[in-house]
């Protein structure tokens, strides 16, 4: 058989005895054939010829008969344990009936030194080549696995230096890179070959045994001996290292109750052996059909255990042990079935090459490195700016940005993403800003606040906007003031303008709120008065009898303003009042939504109140018994329901409240718009004073659209 050829080894291991049929059981030369006859059985009447034979032939790697320990282990072993030194993963597993001598060719026989078994043999040979490979550092470990009633144990849990864990604690994991592993199982650092035969005489003291009909000393439990190896080149200045695992397992022998008289603890660890070795063969039929997608190795521990040296990157041999007696033969034929079965299975081995974790983020480090100067020249040739953006590439970005928004510019020319990051800024800034003047008080308290500062300041205020058309009243001290000190005026009032946080609007503030999760917490909405587009004449007659505020042209700005609405910025205040009654109508419906919210909240908090106080005042810690005014199944029922319902109405709350920031958008931008073309208007129609800026406008038309800020 090649190695690492990816093809199972299978032998077979004929135990010697004094009763051996060779009319059943014939070896053929080529040292690789077993055939089987078998007689029919007399006491099935369908067998009508009593003396026929049956005959199976049975074609393997290698058949061990009358062969010493030594030429077992050449055969089957040694090609394993140093693929295992070179980096590769392999297992040797024993399988056959119980007394059919699998533990003698593991672990051999304590009598004499030339019938040590295949693994104090694989130690010795594992240690001679750590010797001889001078130009590697070698590292060995041992774990001592035993599977007793579908229960992990660790062998090697009675030392003193490792830490005691619990069957409980044990658990086959699987993990990405590393393969199938046992999570507690401790390991233990070996030196010597001395060191590690000490390790499996302890595992073996530890082993749970057995006595019936067939053998006295019996494995009533599998076992799994596992030497982990890491080798680590001294020449070379690569971080990389080689790993590998070479698992060496002795299966417990299927039993038949009739024949070993098993009863009582016997009869039940019997039962776990057969139905683990049961699904064994059912992974092992899985593997072999090509046409199976799913192997049930997580059927027991054995099988999930075992999963990478059935199928996955390993070196697997199976040593198939068999008597030779004639009572035997079912168990025979059954065990080089087995075999013939496991020998259609296909592995994939390979070296398990690793890297440290250090030689890793070093190598990503200088990747790093590369990369950035890479694209730093990139940068250069290309005439692209560099990663970071300067001042005056930000300013810039904000000069597109607002030509953009006012429509004077088509396009931005994006050449990096730190760009695209700072335009999206300053759109977030853009939109944030409206937001932040919407939420401003209502107009009767703006007013008053205005009036208020102007009494104390002595500066000069303009009346409420009614309809479009608003006064302005001048004091007698400001008609004399120069235009230097109306801008220093004007920067002084800006303050009083805006807005406070704790005014602000609790549906607006919820608005930003909409992509949280639903809570069952009472949805709470303000009041908010929302002023129409015009007010009565009553209100108009309550301003102060100011005297108009005067264009050099003589033409009263208030007339200028109602010409512009009309003629040229028609358009803009006719989609202005339509956005704000759409404005108005959701608004209307968030609030409706709310109250029906809250209703349905309440009748929760109405029903799970009841519930509480029902289970507080349910006497007694005795047996529990149901009363009529315990909420039945029905109730539940409701409440569910009303979650359901709770839910569905909360979600359609939030998608209103979206609505309702993007309306109120609308209305800011139809405003900002319909205020920047009657600028451009009056500047190209009229010869406006100093005086007149665009914030005291700005502060009328606050005013005057107040109710859907």
């Amino acid at each position: 058989m090649k190695a690492h050829s990816g093809e199972v080894g299978v032998f077979v291991r004929i135990r010697p005895t004094a009763n051996f049929s060779p009319d059943l059981i014939e070896c053929l030369p080529d040292g690789q054939t077993v055939n089987v006859h078998q007689r029919k059985d007399p006491k099935k009447p369908q067998d009508t010829k009593r003396d026929q034979l049956v005959y199976w032939s049975f074609r393997l790697d290698g058949v061990l008969r009358d062969v010493s320990q030594e030429e077992v282990y050449a055969r089957v072993c040694q090609r394993v344990v140093l693929g295992a030194l070179d980096g590769y993963n392999g297992t040797l597993m024993c399988f056959g009936q119980t007394g059919a001598g699998k533990t003698y060719t593991m672990t051999g026989s304590t009598e004499s030194y030339k019938q040590r078994g295949v693994i104090p043999r694989a130690l010795q040979e594992v240690f001679r080549e750590v010797e001889k490979r001078t130009a590697h550092f070698f590292s060995v470990h041992l774990s001592y696995l035993e599977i007793y009633n579908e229960t992990l144990v660790d062998l090697l849990s009675s030392l003193q230096s490792s830490p005691r864990s619990s069957p409980r604690g044990m658990v086959v994991t699987e993990e990405p890179g590393r393969g199938v592993f046992i999570r507690g199982l401790s390991l233990h650092p070996v030196h010597s070959e001395e060191e590690a035969l000490n390790l499996l005489f302890e595992g073996g003291l530890n082993q749970m045994i057995g006595s019936h009909a067939l053998n006295r000393n019996s494995s009533r439990s599998h076992s799994i001996f596992t030497l982990h190896i890491e080798s680590r080149s001294r020449t070379l200045c690569d971080d990389k290292y080689v790993t590998s695992k070479l698992n060496l397992v002795d299966l417990a022998g299927s039993e038949r109750v009739g024949k070993t008289g098993s009863a009582g603890q016997i009869f039940k660890e019997a039962m776990y052996i057969n139905k683990s070795l049961s699904f064994l063969e059912q992974a092992i039929l899985a593997l072999a059909d090509r046409r199976r997608d799913h192997v049930p190795f997580r059927q027991t521990k054995l099988t999930h255990a075992l999963k990478d040296s059935l199928g996955g990157n390993c070196n697997t041999v199976l040593v198939a042990n068999i008597y030779g007696e004639a009572a035997q033969i079912e168990e025979t034929l059954s065990t080089l079935r087995f075999a013939s079965r496991m020998k259609c299975v296909r592995t994939n081995p390979a070296v398990n090459e690793c890297s440290s974790p250090e030689a890793q983020i070093k190598k990503l480090k200088k990747e790093v490195k590369m990369l950035k100067e890479e694209l730093s020249i990139c940068n250069k040739l290309a005439n692209r700016p560099s990663s970071m953006l300067s001042e005056a590439q930000l300013a810039e970005i904000n000069s597109q940005v607002q030509r953009y928004l006012a429509g004077t510019l088509e396009e931005i020319s994006i050449v990096s993403i730190r760009q695209v990051q700072a335009v999206f800024a300053q759109f977030k800034l853009a939109v944030q800003k409206p937001e932040e003047k919407g939420k401003s008080p209502i107009s009767q308290t703006y007013n008053s606040e205005k009036d208020q500062s102007a009494k104390t300041a002595g500066t000069k205020e303009w009346g409420s906007v009614e309809d479009g058309s608003f006064e302005a009243s001048t004091a007698s001290q400001k008609n004399t003031q120069r235009p230097s000190s109306a801008k220093t005026k004007k920067s002084k009032d800006k303050p009083s303008q805006s807005k406070r946080p704790e005014e602000a609007s609790p549906v607006s503030r919820k608005g930003s709120e909409s992509g949280s999760e639903p809570k069952l917490n009472s949805v709470q909405m303000a009041e908010e008065s929302l002023e129409p587009d015009t007010e009565s004449a009553d209100t108009q007659s309550q301003a102060p009898a100011n005297e108009p505020f005067h264009l050099d042209s003589t033409r009263p700005k208030a007339e200028a303003f109602e010409d512009f609405k009309v003629g040229p910025g028609s358009k803009i205040n006719s989609i202005l009042k339509e956005n704000k009654s759409v404005l108005l109508e959701r608004r209307s419906l968030l609030r409706q939504i709310s109250e029906e919210v809250n209703a349905v909240k309440r009748e929760i908090d109405r029903f799970t109140a009841s519930m509480q106080q029902q289970r507080e005042t349910r006497g007694g810690e005795g047996q529990y018994v149901a009363t009529e005014e315990e909420p039945g199944p029905t109730s539940l029922m409701q409440l569910k329901e009303l979650k359901v319902l709770y839910r569905q109405r909360y979600q359609v709350l939030r998608e209103i409240k979206a609505e309702v920031n993007y309306c109120q958008h609308l209305v800011d931008q139809c405003r900002m718009r319909l205020l920047t073309e009657f600028e451009n208007w009056c500047e190209q129609s009229f010869l406006v004073s100093e005086d007149v800026t665009t914030d005291k406008v700005l502060e009328h038309c606050d005013m005057y659209w107040g109710g859907c800020s």
